[in-house]
């Protein structure tokens, strides 16, 4: 049981990462990146950073090799997560394409439901709905005016961003099955997320409006990138891994619910995001139903009764 002092401590370390990691999407748009470059660099960056935090801290990580090729595995699929949340970005703007990637909340349930039998109780159900129907508000295609250059294709990146989250949520959960330490973990997912936009940066995806990585740094779009590397990527998610943990589940929704909001805000006052009205109405039936989700759809197991993902 933790003192209230201890709970204080903890629950500041968390605002703080949530607040560090909401700036993620605004800092990625200011750069003036292309998706691959972006999401290719953040985490590059990054892995300095974690190195030398690793070195510092000297824990010992006494995980196998397998469980650290898992961890990578994790890595690739948040590649594929973060093309196509940067991507949404680009089309539809930084506050909705983080509310559309945070609806992960529910497609974690249903795949948990598929892979592992763990049913999701009412209040999901009710959720799916309401969601499908702000999504298709948020498009635009009810709409004269919506917000963003490409709303249709601003969602649908979202969308797929948040399965590819969702999948990397799940892989990332066997890979700490030994607790590891948080940076060590971070560490091996973000080389493992590197390698993937390598991968994905020589594979042909023209088509789907994907340029490859640009190699040539640039100013001041690579200062943007590295502040997000610093900021988001090291600091943010590192407060985050520590803080969430340790915290009831009431501080532990609160927080998580805590950084899209902040994001939206933030879009609106720093890169004068105005969705339309219908769009408006979207985001806050996605926002509701994460909130409810959030906060009673506990996922239930038939042996193992609640857990939290």
């Amino acid at each position: 049981m933790m003192s209230t002092s201890e709970l204080k401590r903890t629950m500041l370390i968390a605002l703080v990462g949530a607040l560090a990691i909401s700036f993620a999407p605004i800092l990625y748009s200011v750069s003036g990146l292309n998706p691959l470059s972006g999401a290719f660099f953040r985490m590059i960056y990054a892995l300095p950073f974690l190195a030398l935090i690793i070195w510092f801290r000297g824990i010992d990580d006494n995980r196998t090799f397998n469980t650290r090729l898992i961890a990578i595995g994790a890595g690739i699929v948040f590649a594929l997560d973060f093309v196509a949340y940067h991507s949404s970005v680009d089309w539809i703007g930084a506050g909705i394409s983080t509310l559309i990637g945070n609806s992960q909340v529910l497609i974690v349930t249903l795949m948990s439901w598929w892979l592992f039998g763990e049913k999701p109780n009412l209040s999901i159900l009710i959720a799916l709905p309401i969601v499908m129907l702000g999504l298709l508000l948020i498009s635009g295609i009810w709409d004269d005016e919506p917000y963003g250059s490409n709303p249709v294709r601003g969602v649908i990146a979202g969308i797929t961003a948040a399965v590819f989250y969702s999948g990397f949520l799940i892989i990332y959960r066997f890979a700490n099955r030994e607790l590891a330490p948080a940076t060590n973990l971070q560490f091996d997912s973000t080389a493992g997320c590197v390698f993937g936009l390598l991968v994905l940066s020589i594979l042909p995806l023209q088509a789907l409006h994907i340029e490859p990585i640009d190699f040539q740094p640039t100013w001041p779009g690579h200062g943007w990138i590295l502040s997000l590397a610093i900021v988001g990527q090291v600091f943010g998610w590192l407060a985050i891994s520590y803080s969430l943990p340790r915290l009831p589940a009431a501080h532990t929704s609160f927080v998580l619910l805590l950084q899209p909001v902040l994001t939206i805000v933030w879009g609106v006052i720093l890169l004068s995001e105005l969705p339309s009205i219908q769009q408006f109405l979207g985001m806050c039936l996605i926002l509701g139903s994460i909130v409810g989700v959030t906060v009673y759809g506990s996922v239930e197991d038939g042996t193992e009764g609640e857990i939290e993902i």
